[in-house]
């Protein structure tokens, strides 16, 4: 008996001679160790797929804030001589304090082509999973059902990215960025919501203001990741009507009022689009082709915008051009709207 006790004693001895001698090594000597952990923690790591890749696209495109701007494209944005994409890009070279914004633009794909597209000209890119019965490829025609699907799951979208923790500029690609926005909005955070408008009536804070959807910053908080929610619970039924159109019935509603939500209606002087287009070079901030069915007749219009904006760029032709816009800006928008049936 005595002879076991001995043995298991010795026994006892040696483990924790041995426990001592490795916690000693581990301590003395912790950089020797450290590939074979760091293979074993890597091991355990999720890959950055689905909503982990957004997580990524979405924190390297942000500011320190946790802002981000985003637009949404499909193949009809990316292909042709001079596709759409393209000229939004170039209105952050040829506008005053934006190209630097470009570093937090986070450009969502709709298709493997306009994907492809966004890591050729290597900027922030996301493919968003698009619905099974929708052609996310061709363009989308103003309230062909192709568009009303298109605006809801981006209406879908936002709202996971202000679930997230991040408020945006969303702007869709056709507007021109031709000045730094962010002097112009609300720089207290007091304000969730600033959005444009296709007419503005004069009164930032008037419900009156037709909202447009197509530009507009909003911060991520309670109040609205709630309106996101209740936005988009409206979808089915909804039928005929985009997101737009159901927002603005939900203002009038009271349903932003009710939710507690601050809302600014941004003034055309600054932000304008063909609607009701600013008169003053000097002011214009962003310009939006709204009020145009067609890719083709926005980039008509928009490219006599650009030629005018480096006309104005020019010393020699500053002051010439300061009083308005190219009598021509507005032809082929105007003109895609033949035949249309409302």
């Amino acid at each position: 008996m005595n002879k076991h006790k001995d043995r298991v004693g010795l026994i006892a001895l040696i483990s924790l001679f041995l426990f001592v001698g490795l916690l000693y090594v581990f301590v003395a000597f912790p950089t020797s160790f450290k590939p074979l952990l760091s293979v074993q923690y890597n091991q355990c790591q999720p890959s950055k797929t689905g909503d982990d890749a957004l997580e990524v696209a979405l924190s390297e495109a942000s500011m320190e804030d946790r802002t981000v701007i985003i637009t949404i494209v499909n193949k009809a944005y990316v292909e042709g001589d001079k596709p759409m994409l393209d000229m939004f890009l170039d209105s952050f070279w040829v506008g005053e304090d934006t190209r630097e914004l470009v570093d937090h633009l986070l450009l969502v794909a709709m298709d493997p082509t306009s994907f492809e597209r966004c890591k050729f000209l290597r900027l922030h890119c996301y493919m968003l999973e698009m619905e099974d019965d929708m052609d996310s490829k061709a363009e989308k025609l103003y309230m062909s059902d192709n568009f009303i699907k298109m605006m809801w799951r981006r209406t879908l979208f936002l709202g996971d990215v202000l679930k997230r923790g991040y408020s945006f500029i969303f702007t869709d690609t056709d507007v021109m960025w031709l000045r730094n926005p962010f002097p112009r909005l609300s720089q207290n955070g007091t304000i969730d919501l600033e959005i444009s408008t296709d007419v503005f009536n004069g009164d930032e804070g008037s419900e009156a203001n037709p909202m447009n959807t197509g530009f507009y910053m909003i911060r991520s908080n309670n109040k609205t990741i709630s309106l996101f929610d209740a936005w988009y619970a409206r979808k089915d039924n909804s039928t005929g009507l985009n997101d737009q159109l159901i927002l603005g019935n939900m203002m009038r509603g009271g349903v932003l009022r009710d939710i507690g939500l601050t809302v600014r209606f941004l003034d055309t002087k600054y932000f304008t689009g063909f609607c009701q287009e600013t008169k003053d070079f000097k002011a214009l901030t962003t310009v939006h082709a709204n009020c145009c069915r067609t890719i083709r007749a926005k980039l008509a219009d928009l490219s006599a915008l650009i030629h005018d904006w480096k006309m104005f760029k020019r010393p020699s032709t500053n002051d010439s051009l300061t009083s308005g816009l190219s009598t021509l800006m507005h032809v082929a928008c105007t003109d895609s709207w033949i035949g249309y049936k409302w």
